[in-house]
């Protein structure tokens, strides 16, 4: 059988292990050498200890086949255990292959894929491949050994019952092949079904409170009942063809049997056979119907392998749209000047999010970026931290092209806080160390008291231990904010870069995290991302983006000023 393009782009995971591979390999052909061994006993038991009389044979025959038994069953143990935790490991540098390219595609890739296809991919799929490959590949080396072995020995003993034996494994053959490729398709229908489920509930359970508040509750639920509906027809389908694939070329291959005990039997009454070697010949044929079973549901198997295998490979030929170049230059310090020149950038929808945009920013200074929503504000955030490069022109830092610096360089001198910052379910302490995880307990305390959460971490029992929740959602916004700050102080960026860092902040909170952010910004280069007229008139430079381009530069006040101007006319109008 040749072997699918993904079946052999999935053997390159398998090299590294083809010591541990080979070990498994001599214990299953030794087990195997054993177990075929076992049947042959039966021929010596009818026709020298049973028919012959020999109670010596029969206490010989008793004792090695309690010996074979035992030692096959140790061997196969051995090899069966050595072989789950090897398989464990291919699949596992598998799952953290895709796991590490999907660190390396950009914020374009997670617009327009749903995170539940991308979780059931490397969850789920990668999951299936590993519980065939554990539960079946084994068991197919064990079988194709023993059925070539038993095959031998089965032509050896009489090769008239042989070929009758055989007679019908085509057919056989030919019904499972048909029913192969109809299983792809299935198998396919069900993946795509769990990923639906899957996205459904990331989406509804995030958004838990709008659903609650809009009363939405039950047609949330049709539409759960109605995806899981989907799903369930899938399976069915796909169940009954996997039934159908193993049970009817099984059922084929038992009408051998019956012709060999009426054509064998008829041999046995005329004398032509003995009795013990067509008792042999039986025990043989009863163990031939197991490992063709075993190897047509494997050969079954691997149409759901193949569907997850083109599911985890089609992420895995994302090309990530941002590489470090060969031979990049290290960069341990930054003095923190940002240029951006002709740079041009656009997505799938059309016109560009940013064309031919220039300007610069001083070592030190603090410059806004101000605009009405999508002028481009958050695209150049991401350049900075080069999670996507320009289509055109070029963005430098202390006068370098981005492209020619190594990446963990970019990202630990400059640093972005988002707007709504992301915190992982674990303490206080632990989201803070995120940045730098050697970070000292006395380090922390000064990076939170230089953010403003001394008063509120004093009031919790557990302080800086204290666990935050899925997402930081056991804090209110302001106190995500400033734990943000307080990483960044932490990291200590050359360059900062603030998205809207208090958009969604309350007055009294605002000046705050206002107060914190002044902490923050001092001594080193920072953008401002901001909708907040105060935080635009703070900054020493504004640059006013709209229609994918700067439109205007220079002091806030001067701007604001000039009443014919964009920077006055969006602030008037409350951007």
């Amino acid at each position: 059988m040749l072997l699918s393009p993904e079946l052999r782009r999935a053997l390159a995971a398998v090299v590294p292990y083809r010591r541990q591979l080979g070990a498994i390999l001599a214990l299953s052909l030794t087990g195997t050498a054993v177990a075929l061994a076992i049947p042959y006993l039966t021929k010596d038991l009818v026709d020298r200890a049973l028919v012959g009389r020999d109670p010596r044979a029969l206490r010989w025959i008793t004792g090695a086949f309690a010996a074979l038994t035992a030692g096959s069953f140790g061997l196969n143990l051995l090899s069966g255990l050595l072989y789950t935790k090897t398989s464990a490991s291919i699949l596992f540098d598998m799952r953290l292959a895709m796991y590490r390219h999907l660190q390396r595609l950009s914020p374009r890739f997670y617009a327009r894929t749903r995170m539940g296809d991308i979780v059931s991919r490397l969850n789920n799929d990668i999951g299936e491949i590993q519980r065939i490959a554990a539960e079946t590949l084994l068991a197919w080396t064990g079988n194709v050994l023993f059925l070539i072995g038993t095959l031998g020995v089965m032509a050896w003993l009489d090769l008239p019952l042989f070929l009758i034996s055989m007679a019908l494994v085509p057919f056989s053959a030919w019904m499972l092949a048909r029913y192969r490729r109809v299983m792809a398709s299935r198998v396919a229908a069900v993946r795509e079904a769990s990923a639906g489920i899957g996205s459904f509930l990331i989406e509804t359970l995030q958004a838990m409170r709008v659903v609650v508040t809009s009363n939405a509750q039950e047609r949330e639920i049709a539409r759960f009942r109605q995806r899981n509906d989907e799903f369930v027809r899938a399976l069915m389908r796909m169940q009954l063809t996997s039934y159908l694939s193993g049970g009817v070329p099984g059922l084929i291959l038992a009408g051998a049997t019956a012709m060999i005990f009426l054509y064998g039997g008829q041999r046995v009454v005329a004398g032509s056979l003995t009795l013990g070697t067509f008792v042999a010949f039986m025990a043989y044929q009863m163990r031939l119907l197991a490992p063709l079973q075993g190897l047509m549901g494997l050969y079954a198997s691997l149409a759901t392998v193949e569907v997850s295998l083109k599911r985890v490979h089609e992420i895995l030929d994302h090309a990530p749209e941002v590489v470090e170049s060969p031979g990049a230059t290290a960069l341990e310090r930054a003095q923190g000047a940002i240029e951006l020149q002709h740079v041009t950038v656009s997505f799938d929808r059309g016109a560009p999010v940013l064309e031919g945009l220039t300007f610069s920013v001083a070592p030190g200074e603090h410059v806004a970026l101000v605009g009405p929503s999508g002028s481009g504000k958050s695209t150049i955030a991401d350049l900075l931290v080069r999670l996507i490069d320009p289509d055109s022109g070029v963005v430098r830092l202390d006068g370098r092209d981005l492209r020619t610096l190594r990446l963990a360089d970019i990202r630990r001198l400059v640093m972005r806080v988002e707007q709504d910052p992301v915190l992982f379910h674990a303490s206080i302490a632990e989201n803070l160390r995120y940045v730098r995880p050697g970070a000292t307990a006395q380090e922390l305390r000064s990076a939170s008291a230089a953010a403003g959460l001394d008063d509120f971490v004093s009031r919790l029992p557990d302080g800086l231990a204290t666990i935050v929740g899925e997402r930081g959602l056991a804090l209110s916004s302001g106190e995500r904010q400033r734990i943000a700050i307080a990483r960044a102080l932490l990291a200590d960026p050359a360059v900062l870069v603030l998205d809207e860092p208090t958009s969604s902040l309350d007055p009294a909170t605002e000046r705050r995290v206002a107060a914190a952010l002044d902490v923050l910004m001092k001594g080193r280069t920072t953008i401002v991302i901001s909708h907040r007229t105060h935080l635009a008139l703070e900054a020493d430079r504004a640059v006013v983006l709209q229609g994918a381009r700067a439109v205007q530069q220079g002091r806030p006040l001067e701007l604001l000023e000039d009443r014919q101007g964009a920077f006055a006319a969006l602030f008037e109008r409350g951007l």
